[in-house]
């Protein structure tokens, strides 16, 4: 079992806790009356402000390449427990939505995207998730023994508010190793974070074909 899934499993109580569910949208059904209660309906819905656009999701299609292709999951409520190992215990309380990738082999992506109350809500957001991400070898040595993890800066890119790029990299003591690629990006109140893994060291990693994808998700946004 890939080690991202085996630790993901692991803390998935953590993560079950932590995770909020999107809040449920009201349906507005029309009420009985005269032409009257029908025109100032009409009238208050017509001066309502119009409620913004979700932010989008990437497409199977800007991943990065893989020999088999990728297939997308549906946009979901909630904080993925596939990024639980490196988030599960750093992620404050707001409505996430996400959408996991997969391939027919052992290589896997998620996307996960929040819009905050302010652009100064994003910004402490995003520096929280890249701290977390940042300390995230160590915590998993520190709580899985067995586990060897280093973790790795790739820098940041030029899009929007910012982006940020990150790998890590695990060995467990019977030999499996998994690479994972991670990024933070924002665009004013809104963040989303692209974790892509496979089986495998660094050196297997799409680093290049990471960064665009990372851009991708912040540009598409909205």
């Amino acid at each position: 079992m890939p080690i991202r899934t085996r630790v993901a499993a692991l803390a998935a109580l953590t993560a079950a806790a932590l995770a909020v569910g999107a809040a449920a949208t009201a349906q507005a059904g029309a009420a009985p009356g005269g032409t009257a209660q029908k025109n100032a309906s009409a009238q208050k819905n017509a001066s309502a402000p119009k409620k913004a656009a979700a932010p989008r999701f990437l497409a199977a299609s800007e991943l990065p390449p893989h020999p088999t292709g990728w297939t997308a999951g549906p946009v979901t409520d909630g904080f993925p427990e596939q990024l639980a190992y490196c988030l599960g215990e750093g992620v404050p309380a707001y409505d996430y939505r996400h959408r996991l990738f997969h391939t027919e082999l052992d290589t896997s992506a998620v996307q996960v995207t929040v819009v905050t109350g302010s652009a100064a809500k994003g910004k402490a957001l995003a520096d929280r998730l890249n701290k977390e991400i940042r300390t995230c070898a160590a915590r998993l040595e520190r709580l899985y023994p067995e586990i060897e993890a280093e973790g790795r800066f790739f820098g940041t890119l030029p899009v929007e508010e910012g982006a940020t790029v990150h790998g890590l990299h695990t060995e467990t003591s019977y030999g499996a190793t998994d690479v994972n690629l991670l990024s933070v990006g924002r665009d004013g109140r809104t963040v989303t974070v692209v974790g892509w893994g496979q089986m495998g060291g660094f050196d297997d990693a799409p680093l290049a074909a990471f960064k665009k994808t990372a851009k991708k998700a912040v540009t598409k946004l909205y």
